[in-house]
């Protein structure tokens, strides 16, 4: 019968497509690095967002917008009816009757445009996230493991807006001159804990899974655990510049290292119940934030020293330019309180604050996945 077959003969002798080598690998590769380039663009947007947070501050524009439309409020006053509407409900604010009364057109229109271009840009950021991920998930080029991070960076970013509008509301409360300093606090801190999350899943992404396995068997367990004492710190002293920010506690008491020609300020516990001296005492807050300024600089300094006994060039240099950074962002908050804080100094101390994060994640990072180097390379 012409079905049937010769034992002899061979079953199949078509060619199968032969493997292509890395081929699932190169598959998650790609989607490491399209995850790795929308992260990346949002942590420098991110970076612009904290620039233009400090400014709309700066400039005392924040309480220019008095409700919070997260869809209406994207299109900014397109008439001059619009326009005086506007500014007829910042005059109901106190800020407005005590240090601006009489406040032209023209003037409000200046610090309108800082607080809207503030929120728009925030708008801005979302669309990006969400376009970005929705189009990852499209092309399935999401890496198993990373829908929830990228959730959770979309959710927190959603917090953020609405902790924004929590800290602008305190200020628009009767006998209110600005936002409540502890909420500023928050508001800040959660960038930072987004920026943070950004900056180490960019770390992550940038190297192969594979390779981080191998790496974290060959980590500096001790070395990781310094380096995390001083993020913490880091945070920490964050949140207590925002509260000196918050009450411009920067502008007064611009001698160092004492204050007012002592130690401690004067009238430092003077607020009663005292607990309300470390969030709204100027001469209080400013002295914890010198002190928690010490402090770090001390442990930044013993970390990097037990980094010099590593093995790991990347790693020690890693520990270097955190050391660096350290001592330039300590010596620039001295002049920046010297000079009793004027905004170019005040928005340059904060960004040195963001590179400062920055670098002792990455720090952080290669002590626990030190990259690999040869006999001669160490």
């Amino acid at each position: 019968m012409a079905g049937q077959r010769s034992i002899f003969e061979e079953v199949d002798t078509a060619r199968k497509p032969a493997a292509t080598p890395g081929g699932v690998s190169g598959d998650r590769g790609r989607g490491r690095r399209r995850v790795r380039a929308l992260i990346l663009i949002l942590f420098v947007m991110v970076v612009v967002q904290i620039v233009i947070g400090g400014l709309t501050r700066l400039t005392d524009s924040g309480l220019s917008i008095t409700e919070w439309a997260p869809i209406t409020g994207a299109i900014p006053p397109l008439d001059e009816a619009a326009w005086e509407a506007e500014l007829e409900a910042y005059r109901a604010t106190t800020e407005y009757q005590e240090q601006n009364r009489g406040m032209t057109l023209a003037e409000f229109k200046v610090i309108y445009w800082w607080e809207w271009g503030h929120r728009q840009w925030a708008r801005v950021i979302g669309l990006v996230w969400a376009v970005g991920f929705v189009g990852l998930l499209a092309t399935k080029s999401v890496p198993t493991g990373w829908t929830g991070r990228l959730l959770l960076l979309g959710a927190l970013g959603g917090v953020q807006g609405v902790a924004g509008w929590w800290m602008v509301h305190s200020g628009l409360a009767p006998g209110m001159f600005d936002v409540a300093s502890y909420r500023l606090a928050v508001h800040l801190g959660l960038a930072f804990l987004i920026l943070g999350l950004m900056a180490w899943y960019i770390m992550v992404l940038g190297r192969a899974e594979a390779e981080l396995m191998t790496a974290r068997r060959d980590g500096d367990r001790r070395l990781f655990g310094m380096a995390t004492g001083v993020l913490h710190l880091t945070a920490l002293q964050i949140l207590i510049g925002a509260l000196v920010a918050g009450i411009d506690a920067g502008r007064n008491y611009i001698d160092w290292p004492l204050m007012a020609g002592a130690f401690t300020p004067p009238d430092m516990w003077a607020l009663e119940p005292w607990y309300r001296n470390l969030f709204e005492n100027d001469g209080t807050v400013q002295f914890f934030h010198r002190i928690t300024g010490y402090l770090l600089l001390a442990l930044g300094i013993g970390a990097w020293l037990a980094a010099r006994r590593s093995a790991r060039s990347a790693t020690r240099r890693a520990f270097d330019w955190m050391a660096v950074m350290l001592f330039g962002q300590i010596v620039l908050g001295i002049v920046t309180v010297m000079h009793s804080s004027p905004w170019y100094l005040a928005i340059l101390h904060q960004i040195g604050a963001v590179v400062l994060i920055t670098l002792i994640l990455r720090a952080r990072f290669l002590a626990r996945y030190p990259r690999p180097q040869s006999v001669r390379g160490a």
